[in-house]
Order: C-alpha cells, then structure tokens, then sequence
C-alpha cells in the first residue's frame, strides 16, 4: 500500500473517500442507526476538504482504500474499507501519522470497542472522556 498524504481534494476524489468512510463505518459503528449514518454522511465531504492533514492509502490500482485526518497533532479520522481491515493497515497509517505529523491524541467511540482496543493497543491511553447528548435524545 502507498500512503499519500493529498492537498488537492477535487469533487470525485472527495465522493471517493466518502464511499471509504461509509463502507467503513457500516462494519465498524454498529451502534448507528442507517439513518443516523445517512445524515452524518452529508457532513462528511465537508470535514475531508477541511481538516488540516488528509492521508490517503491507495491499492495497487490507486483506488484509495483507506484514509486518515490529522488536525495539529490529533487524529481526527482513521477509516478503512472492510476489505482491507486486518492487515495492518491501521498500524501503518498510525505510524506514518506519528512520524510524520507528530500524532499525539485522538477521539475514538466507546461504542466501537474494536477501535478503542486497536488504539490501545498502538499505544494510546485513555486520558479523558467526554459526554454529549445526541439530537434524538431531546424531548
């Protein structure tokens, strides 16, 4: 796999990675609703144009297979296709992600407990924990 990291984020690309993200979270974030992935995904587009660093890890055809974003020094973003999972993929973006731009911390779900594990095992510890009240709670 070749790890890229991408400044130019053109309309196709950007629904390319959107396909990754949605593939992803559809086998990872099982605590979501179709619908609460549906509406998160019109958002998603907005968030890879903007976040600082955008690292992309393309097959041998150079369809992207996974991506990362990084925002001074936080992992923002880490998603891989199912396809790909389990290969160690994630180790070599969160390796080159240490080397390369100093990623110190990241927000993970406690919900994704494969997440939370795999981060733990990379060598990351949870430091804080944060609470927020989803829209569909209120009443």
């Amino acid at each position: 796999m070749q790890m890229i990291a991408v400044s130019e984020r053109p309309e196709h690309f950007i629904q390319s990675l959107v396909e990754v993200w949605e593939k992803s979270v559809r086998v990872t974030h099982l605590f979501l609703s179709d619908s609460e992935i549906e509406n998160i995904k019109d958002y998603v587009p907005q968030a890879l144009r903007g976040i600082e660093s955008l690292v992309i890890a393309e097959d041998g055809n150079h369809i992207p297979v996974a991506f990362m974003g990084i925002e001074e020094g936080s992992l923002e973003m880490l998603f891989i296709t199912p396809k790909e999972r389990g290969k160690g993929l994630g180790k070599q973006l969160i390796q080159y992600g240490i080397e390369k731009y100093s990623v110190k911390s990241l927000a993970v779900n406690e919900q994704n407990p494969q997440a939370k594990g795999f981060y733990e095992h990379m060598g990351f510890q949870v430091y804080k924990r944060t609470f927020f009240l989803r829209p569909r709670n209120l009443r």
